[in-house]
Parts: structure tokens; C-alpha cells; sequence
């Protein structure tokens, strides 16, 4: 999944003292939280669309109420970071997460869908604040030549709660599912919806737990360790191409994920493809965040060998082919073609946001303001994605994000032909 992270001008931590390896080992798990929670996203799709026979844009609207948070809350993020300190930030961060997450239980009392819209954008407010202090810690907690090894081991974990959150969502959500759920009374609705407030009752729980342990190790970090606050949104940096190009990639990018993501459960269920039950494809969906998960590391190899941009297009062209290629396909080959997809995303977010903020110098945490909140994409994108498939149905929806990867495999073209000094050939 997408993760974001703007030092500012945080000081880095001189060594890896005991305390700073079990601040980094705590910080570990609210990586793997955000990831979980974030991915049960593309779970909860299928079962609203059923439980109140919502169209697919309608649906979609979880993806948009999730994502917009990211826009809204990107830049108070910062400013209650630098406000709070780091530490107070993650338990900020944890306690409106889990307040969000504790929202679901009210909502599927009332079985109300805005409710359940509410409840994701309150979280996804605690997800932004957490990803701004939690992403820092990581860096701060232990020495500064190793920082960067930290923060991949970090993604990992994140990328790590994107791969099994699919199973454990459709293992707790969608199994023993009615199977005309939008035919059914307010009694039979609230049955429905008691596996999914367990649920996240469960999540609201860990997240407090971890609130009142990193409350009471609030100390393992010096509080005086702060960001500078964000100083406006910077949009004069959009001048430079770099840049600009790059937020708009971000932005296809995270729409074109986020759009697959969320139909996979519809789109592999079809007769036409796998035939099988919604609860059998959401447990298919880990294929398509774990393969993001391998191909990081794959393509941490690669980019080592291949410029960044070459590399870039290469596989957002190759995602755009399998898209192609299963919307053209049937049965397995169709779930295999779209599966795959998620292989190719794995080193787009990182790679764009690292090359869109080269040359910004001391502005470069303003830069990764605009580009955090180009995130948005993942609200936009699956709407349109869902509009299409209501009208032409799932595999013709599937134009929305290869139209989103299409401005990828220009910006890394772009970025092939626009190295900066010190880039080989």
C-alpha cells in the first residue's frame, strides 16, 4: 500500500542505543497496523455493494471517503507533529485511528452506509498523522548510514499487513455471507454486520493498546526532536517539471492500485473468470499485494542496475499489458493476467516520489507535501473505475487505470531522457 514520509529538518539520532532498537522493533508494528487496516478496504467493497445494494461508483465511495482523508489531512498532519513531537504524534495518530475503527460498531448498529464512510475517514485522518511521526522515528531511532535499511524493513512490514489483511478480512467479513444479502430485513442486516464489528472492535483495541504503550514509552525518544511545521503548500515548486509530472503520477498511480484493488473481489468472482464465492476471491487478493510485496525487493536489485525512469515505464507498461491482456482473457488466465499487476506495482510509489523531489534542496519536504496529497488519486480513480464498470461492466472498467499507468510510463520516459548530473547512462 501507499506510505508517505517528510522529514522536515528533524535531527537524526547519533547511535542505535538500546532504547532506539526497541523504539525501532515498536515501530514495526504500527507499519504492519496501517497496512492491515488499509488493505480490509478492497474486502469491505464487495460486502456493502451486496449488504445495501449499492452500484459499483457507490461503492467505491469507501475508496473515496479513505482517500480524501489523505488530502484533507496531509498538511494539519505536519502542523500536529511538529506541534506534539513525534512520539505524542503516533499516540495522536493511534487514538484517532482506533476512534475511527471503534466508529463501526455505532454504524453497524444503525446500519448506516455514511456511517461506515464517516468512520473510514476518521481513520484515515489517524493514519496521516501516524505515517508523518512514525515514518521519522524510524529514521531518528539508531544510526544515520543505516536509516535508509530501517525504512525498507518499515515498508516491509507495511507491505507485509497488505498481504495477509485480504485473508484474515475475507476469512472474518465475507465467509458465511448471505447470499442475497440486499434482499434482507434490518435484523438480517445487523447479523450481517456483526462479523465486521468484531472485527474491527478487534482493530480498535490493538490500536488503543499500542496507544498506551507508546504513551508510556513516550520517553525512549528526546522530545525536543521536532519538525520544522510545513510553511504553506508550496505550489510555486510546481513550476518544476520534476515535480509536477511527478505529482500527477502519484496520482494515477495510487488511483490505478487502489481501482484494481477494489474490484478484485468482483471482478475474479465472475463466471466468467474463477466462478468461485466473494469469500474464496478475497482470499486470492493477498496475490495481488503480496506480488507488490516480492517485487520490492526485486526491484530494489534492478534499480541498481536500471535507471530509475527506464525501469518506471518498463513495468507500468507491463502492468498496462496484463490489464489488457486478462480483460481480453477468461478463467484462469484472466485471474492470473490481474493478479500480477500488483508484481509491477511495487516499486512505483517509492520510485516516483524519490525522483520527483530530486533538485528541491531544503524545499524538498514541501515537495513531499504536494506529492502526499496527490494520494487523492486513491479517492478519484476507483469512482471512475466504478462509473465504467456499472455502465460496460468490470473488464472494460479496467481503461481507468491503464489510462492511470499510461501517464507513468511517460513520466519515466521523461525521466530517462532528464537525468540530473551524476546519473549514468
Amino acid at each position: 500500500m501507499v506510505g508517505n514520509a517528510t522529514l522536515g529538518d528533524a535531527a537524526v539520532g547519533e547511535g542505535a542505543g538500546t532504547s532506539h532498537r526497541a523504539l525501532f522493533l515498536l515501530s514495526l508494528f504500527l507499519f504492519f497496523a496501517w497496512g492491515f487496516a488499509t488493505v480490509l478496504i478492497d474486502i469491505l467493497i464487495p460486502k456493502f455493494k451486496g449488504l445495501f445494494a449499492l452500484s459499483y461508483a457507490e461503492a467505491m465511495l469507501t475508496q473515496f471517503a479513505f482517500f480524501l482523508g489523505y488530502f484533507v489531512f496531509s498538511l494539519p498532519a505536519g502542523y500536529i507533529v511538529a506541534k506534539l513531537g513525534y512520539m505524542r504524534g503516533i499516540v495522536t495518530g493511534l487514538l484517532v485511528m482506533a476512534g475511527g475503527a471503534l466508529l463501526f460498531i455505532p454504524a453497524g448498529s444503525a446500519a448506516l452506509y455514511p456511517g461506515f464512510l464517516a468512520a473510514l475517514f476518521v481513520m484515515a485522518a489517524g493514519i496521516t498523522i501516524l505515517q508523518v511521526a512514525a515514518n521519522a522515528v524510524i529514521s531518528i531511532a539508531g544510526a544515520a548510514d543505516t536509516s535508509s535499511a530501517r525504512l525498507t524493513l518499515a515498508q516491509a512490514f507495511n507491505s507485509l499487513g497488505t498481504f495477509i489483511g485480504p485473508y484474515v478480512g475475507a476469512r472474518l467479513i465475507l465467509e458465511g455471507a448471505h447470499e442475497a444479502p440486499g434482499t434482507l430485513d434490518a435484523a438480517g442486516r445487523a447479523a450481517e454486520l456483526a462479523p465486521l464489528q468484531g472485527t474491527y472492535l478487534a482493530i480498535g483495541s490493538v490500536l488503543l493498546v499500542l496507544a498506551a504503550i507508546f504513551f508510556i514509552k513516550r520517553n525512549m525518544l528526546d522530545e525536543s526532536l521536532r519538525p520544522t511545521p510545513p510553511e504553506g503548500l508550496g505550489l510555486d515548486l510546481l513550476a518544476d517539471r520534476r515535480l509536477l509530472f511527478g505529482v500527477i503520477a502519484i496520482f494515477t498511480y495510487v488511483g490505478a492500485e487502489v481501482s484494481i484493488g477494489s474490484i478484485l473481489v468482483s471482478y475474479l468472482s465472475q463466471d466468467a473468470v474463477l466462478g468461485t464465492t466473494e469469500a474464496t476471491a478475497g482470499k486470492l487478493v493477498m496475490l495481488y499485494w503480496g506480488g507488490a510485496m516480492v517485487g520490492r525487493f526485486i526491484g530494489a536489485g534492478l534499480l541498481s542496475r536500471i535507471h530509475a525512469g527506464t525501469l518506471l515505464s518498463l513495468f507500468a507498461l507491463t502492468a498496462i499489458g496484463l490489464a489488457i491482456l486478462s480483460g481480453m482473457s477468461t478463467g484462469m488466465l484472466a485471474a492470473g493476467f490481474i493478479l500480477a499487476i500488483g508484481l509491477f506495482n511495487s516499486i512505483m510509489f517509492p520510485t516516483i516520489f524519490s525522483q520527483a523531489v530530486i533538485g528541491l534542496g531544503k524545499r524538498a519536504s514541501q515537495g513531499g507535501a504536494l506529492l502526499c496529497m496527490a494520494i487523492v488519486g486513491g479517492a478519484l480513480l476507483p469512482v471512475a473505475t466504478g462509473l465504467v464498470a456499472d455502465a460496460a461492466g468490470l473488464a472494460t472498467a479496467l481503461i481507468v487505470p491503464i489510462i492511470g499507468y499510461s501517464w507513468i510510463v511517460f513520466y519515466g520516459r521523461w525521466l530517462a531522457g532528464h537525468r540530473v548530473a551524476g546519473e549514468s547512462e
